[in-house]
């Protein structure tokens, strides 16, 4: 099939089962509008602000000590003022879910590990956990505005101090335990945490992997931290970290008889701190406030990927990755949240599929990349067990290509929703993706969400014609988006980050583009573009091609301008699979497919074999880091190796750029 064939559409009765069906019957009996499709919903939504969030607040009943001034008070951006005057708390809502006698007895959290034993938690035991953990951070002094900063892995202990923390307003940060020191560091020392948790080490599938060493370096150089608090992971045995508590003895603190389960906080009050990946110099230190994302994440997992209380959720990510603070959302609708910390591939390449099966999932979220290696690898996904409870299948990190949306179908069904969304750190959610009431065609992200401007611009700051590629933009605000960064009193590093191209608009740094049908497509960042004889041209188009060659493993291309930014060089480096050499048959069938595919404009002027292509541990190409390091920077200065899954593979472009 190709981009733009029809794969999924819903029928009458899967639209109103939907949440998002519900919502629509739910402003029509509220006599707020009558939509009739959601095209017409998502233009309310986004002409008439504070009545679509409004009705956010009432339909997911939103929590708040004070009564508020107005939903929009300034709809400016950067500035934009909402829900001036209400006190919510993120934690809050969660700890709702979890003491409701309904819901204590039932499944909250599974947690899956390659260093112990397999574990569950229901809502009512991790009611009572919070609850410890918040009385023992109290008693180390935590109280709100302090940051509390872990070095933990995707484990329910992790879950527990992040709504324990967040619960009394303190500000909650993560690393995850592979970033290397000067990664952990250069992130946690802008904040300047008051507590530590970490861990002795881990499993990463059948690697021992001791971090004591890592910890105590990190320790060393931030000075603020008064008490460091480990979760003997590892060795449980064993206290391997000195002049520490333990996470037993930091739960052993008893909450007093009718204390508060949560404080209300100022609705901007910081709920966490996020980074950018680091790529170019200090990551960025997002700052998310409270009542911004407990609205959107209510809006996007509630209404737009369909959680219900009856799912079983799984959606692979480590503590380095805004998905993890995302996909912790699932608590807020009574779900029960698998947790999965070690190697994806381990004991094999089918592993999570495994899991899957295991845990009877209903819905599975995964990054693009790993789709599209299963494909790659011709992955019978039948031979991983009995699938048939996954209906909701969701996929971020990189555009999806058509071939992995047919190969998802293929192996899972037609009547699976298959939900690829694109967004970001920035806004600890997403712009565009998949509805339930609009079909699914393939390569393709059916509609903007609800409550977001999306619009495609061209460089003078006026949208695109339909069908070309423009810088992906939002031009009326939204809850989500950041309180501002951390150590930027005055906002100039927030201003400059997003609103300096097109005063007042939001420009997040992808190519979009509008098909005839309503449906977006990603085609890559706008700061790795390929810009060939004054033609712009998206990544992912190019890897979707190359990558479809069985020879090829991987790749990642660049463009090197000339003094005028349009000729240059466009250079091609690809993973090859084992036994392929890039020879001159090789080289001749990447060309015939990217001129026949594409144009002969995307036909590089060399291609180079490479050991590996660099990744985040989020699994994103540096395409930009790398064309640095062409370009003579020195690999250090633009790419914080700690934070990449392969930093070794950095030194094969080193060298490429020496003798070049």
């Amino acid at each position: 099939m190709a981009a733009g064939d029809l794969l999924w559409d819903p029928t009458d009765r899967e639209k109103a089962g939907s949440n998002l069906g519900h919502y629509v019957e739910w402003l029509r009996e509220q006599e707020i509008g009558h939509f009739d499709d959601y095209d017409t919903l998502w233009n309310w939504s986004v002409t008439d602000l504070e009545g679509f969030w409004q009705s956010m607040w009432d339909y997911f009943d939103i929590e708040s000590a004070t009564p508020y001034e107005r939903v929009l008070t300034n709809p400016a951006m950067p500035g934009a003022r909402w829900f001036e005057g209400a006190t919510v708390n993120y934690a809050g809502h969660i700890l709702r879910v979890a003491t409701d006698p309904a819901n204590r007895a039932r499944v909250a959290l599974v947690g899956r590990s390659q260093t112990r034993a397999r574990s569950e938690m229901t809502y009512g035991e991790l009611a009572a956990a919070v609850a410890r953990c918040r009385a023992g951070l109290q008693q180390l002094g935590v109280v709100a505005g302090d940051r509390v900063a872990a070095y933990l892995p995707h484990v329910p202990e992790t879950i527990v101090a992040f709504l324990a923390a967040t619960s009394m307003g303190a500000v909650w940060s993560t690393c995850a335990p592979e970033f290397g020191t000067r990664s952990v560091v250069d992130r946690f020392g802008q904040i300047e945490p008051k507590v530590l948790l970490v861990v002795d080490g881990y499993r990463f599938g059948d690697r021992v992997m001791d971090r004591v060493a890592e910890v105590a370096a990190i320790r060393a150089a931030l000075p603020t931290v008064q008490t460091t608090v480990v979760l003997p992971y590892l060795d449980p045995d064993t206290a391997r970290v000195p002049d520490a508590m333990t996470w037993d003895e930091l739960l052993a603190a008893e909450p007093a008889a009718g204390a508060a389960l949560f404080d209300p906080m100022p609705f901007t009050h910081p709920l966490y701190v996020l980074y950018s990946s680091g790529t170019t110099g200090l990551p960025k230190a997002i700052v998310h406030g409270h009542g911004g994302v407990t609205l959107e994440h209510h809006k996007l997992l509630g209404l737009f990927n369909d959680v219900k209380p009856e799912d079983r959720l799984f959606w692979f990510s480590t503590t380095g990755w805004m998905m993890w603070n995302y996909v912790l959302s699932t608590l807020l609708f009574g779900a029960t949240l698998v947790c999965l910390d070690g190697n994806p591939l381990f004991p094999d390449a089918l592993g999570l599929w495994t899991m899957a099966a295991e845990e009877k999932l209903t819905f599975f979220g995964g990054s693009a990349p790993y789709y599209v290696s299963c494909r790659k690898q011709g992955l019978d996904l039948a031979d991983a067990g009995d699938l048939s409870a996954i209906r909701n299948v969701a996929s971020t990190g990189a555009p999806l290509p058509p071939e992995a949306f047919d190969y998802l179908y293929e192996q899972l069904g037609s009547r699976l929703f298959l939900n690829s969304v694109s967004g970001g750190t920035d806004i600890a959610s997403a712009f565009v993706g998949m509805t339930t009431l609009t079909p699914v065609w393939s390569g393709e992200m059916s509609r903007p969400y609800l409550g977001c401007k999306l619009e495609a611009f061209g460089p003078d700051g006026t949208a695109a014609p339909q069908g070309e590629t423009g810088e992906l933009v939002v031009t009326e605000p939204m809850p989500s988006m950041p309180v501002g960064f951390w150590n930027d009193p005055d906002g100039a590093k927030y201003r400059a980050a997003y609103f300096e191209d097109f005063p007042g608009v939001w420009r997040h740094g992808d190519w979009l583009s509008f098909t005839g049908h309503g449906s977006c497509v990603i085609s890559g960042r706008s700061d790795a573009t390929l810009n060939r004889g004054g033609v712009r041209l998206g990544t992912s188009e190019f890897y979707s091609v190359v990558e479809g060659l069985p020879e090829v493993a991987d790749s990642l291309v660049v463009h090197l301008e000339d003094a005028g930014g349009t000729a240059g060089e466009l250079l091609l480096f690809v993973v090859l699979q084992p036994g392929v050499e890039l020879d001159d048959a090789l080289r001749g069938k990447v060309t015939a497919a990217l001129r026949a595919d594409l144009s002969p404009r995307h036909v590089p002027d060399r291609m180079v074999a490479v050991a590996a292509v660099p990744r985040t541990l989020s699994g994103k190409k540096l395409e930009l880091p790398v064309k640095r390091i062409l370009q003579g920077a020195e690999a250090d200065k633009v790419a914080s190796k700690g934070s990449l899954a392969n930093p070794e593979s950095l030194s094969a472009f080193e060298e490429f750029a020496r003798t070049r």
